[in-house]
């Protein structure tokens, strides 16, 4: 370990070196509870792409593992440090480096913090959709690398739709440019949106080029009340059914208000077993329509009620409230977060195995949904030092991904495979299937240094 951090030295300065226990504990792991970790050699903290590429060099020739990370809000585990490896921290390259209005495109470094790209984008009145509910923490690099997802994105579409090219060092060193500028394009493989999604596995990012919207209407806010999470689940069929395609469309259970209101002391109200939250940012009177539709499809699928808020300080803390769900439940616990996708029209079906779950595992599990693209996040609340219940926590999470892939879903809509959903990539995919991404990886990643033992690991 010694001869590899004088190599670092090297070729990179020395405050940007740490080797410090007290410090790279710090870096060592996301917040997924319970994936493994390792004790890193050293972390870097990267300034600039030959910041980067230097330490893919050193490792690649040293044959030691590079894990890179962001702000460290994953959920699967997939920053985690691996035994003497190098961790390489990308957050203090947070430059926006470029806004073009003309052609509504960003290009930024990967330590941009996901808020702080849009209110600039605001500046020249232009959007930049992907939202994910740690948007103000998460970084783009981070987004990028797990295709994450968020509110907006039953609308708008996820990371991936916005990526037009990424700066990467890959193989032992190489920086290479993938993708385009252009609005078109089609010269050769994806290679770009590759990269978008493969969790730091095949190079590491270190620039992206993102599309941009204009910046859109004000949008109408849409709450409803219901009985159980099985009725909520069955008014988002009827919103969908009815080719209504909202600008948000949240769940929140009881659990969840109730969490973030001791915490927070929002004023919320916990009396309903689930809240739908839908929002349409369709201007004029076609908005008024939209927003008068779904509150008479929630009231038809049988909620207590619904009505469209006239508040608009109300309506945000509703959205904050759905924001701050998780940091709210891991006050009770350590929080085992799952992050199954299913068929929008068998979201009822998955709510009722979700409780399913809960019930014969005896766990608490505390519900938010991107209701309206399927995308479920159970969050399993276990009280800390309960072995005993972490067994069973374990157990409810793995049958839930069972449940999911059993109607047809997913193991993964934006928080990545990781290391907690390993075993779960290799139910949903075929030998076939996974073989062709280990070839993938092979020629982008000769060494195998990138990350190994993520995602295509052994899942034992």
């Amino acid at each position: 370990m010694a001869d590899l951090v004088v190599s670092l030295k090297d070729r990179i300065p020395d405050d940007r070196i740490v080797t410090d226990p007290g410090v790279t504990a710090a870096y060592a792991r996301d917040e997924a509870p319970w994936a493994p970790y390792g004790t890193p050699a050293a972390l870097v903290r990267a300034q600039s792409v030959e910041d980067v590429q230097a330490v893919v060099a050193v490792c690649a020739e040293h044959g030691v593992p590079v894990v890179p990370r962001g702000a460290g809000t994953g959920l699967s585990g997939g920053a985690n440090a691996l035994e003497g490896c190098v961790l390489l921290s990308l957050e203090r390259m947070n430059e926006i480096v470029e806004i073009d209005p003309a052609e509504r495109l960003a290009v930024v470094q990967p330590g941009v913090v996901n808020d702080d790209l849009r209110k600039a984008c605001a500046e020249h009145g232009l959007w930049y959709p992907p939202d994910p509910s740690s948007s103000p923490w998460s970084t783009i690099g981070g987004n990028v690398a797990t295709n994450a997802g968020g509110l907006c994105c039953v609308k708008y579409g996820v990371t991936r739709d916005y990526v037009l090219a990424v700066q990467a060092v890959v193989g032992r060193g190489d920086v290479v440019r993938l993708g385009r500028r252009t609005a078109k394009g089609v010269t050769g493989y994806d290679l770009c949106g590759l990269m978008v999604g493969s969790e730091g596995t095949l190079g590491v990012i270190t620039e992206v080029t993102v599309r941009l919207r204009a910046a859109r209407a004000a949008e109408r806010t849409i709450v409803g009340s219901f009985p159980d999470l099985r009725t909520a689940g069955a008014a988002v069929g009827a919103v969908t059914a009815a080719g209504i395609v909202p600008s948000a469309l949240e769940l929140i259970d009881r659990h969840v208000l109730r969490a973030v209101d001791e915490w927070r002391n929002m004023g919320l109200s916990d009396d309903a077993e689930a809240l739908l939250l839908g929002r349409t940012d369709l201007p004029g009177e076609a908005g008024e329509a939209e927003a008068d539709a779904m509150v008479r499809l929630f009231e038809e699928a049988g909620a207590n009620w619904a009505v469209r808020s006239t508040d608009a300080e109300e309506a945000d803390a509703l959205f904050e409230a759905r924001r701050l769900a998780h940091p709210a439940m891991e006050r009770l616990g350590p929080v085992l977060t799952d992050d199954v996708c299913v068929p929008r029209a068998l979201l009822p079906e998955m709510l009722a195995r979700v409780e399913a779950a809960a019930v014969e595992h005896d766990v608490l599990i505390a519900n938010v949904a991107h209701a309206g693209d399927g995308n479920l996040h159970p969050m399993i609340i276990v009280p800390a030092g309960d072995d005993a219940a972490r067994v069973r926590a374990v157990r409810a999470y793995d049958q839930i991904i069972a449940g999911a892939l059993d109607l047809g879903g997913t193991v993964t809509g934006e928080h990545g495979v990781g290391l907690l959903k390993r075993r779960g990539l290799h139910d949903e995919l075929d030998p076939a299937v996974v073989a062709l991404h280990h070839g993938v990886k092979s020629a982008l990643d000769p060494a195998g240094i990138f990350n190994p033992g993520k995602v295509f690991g052994d899942p034992s």
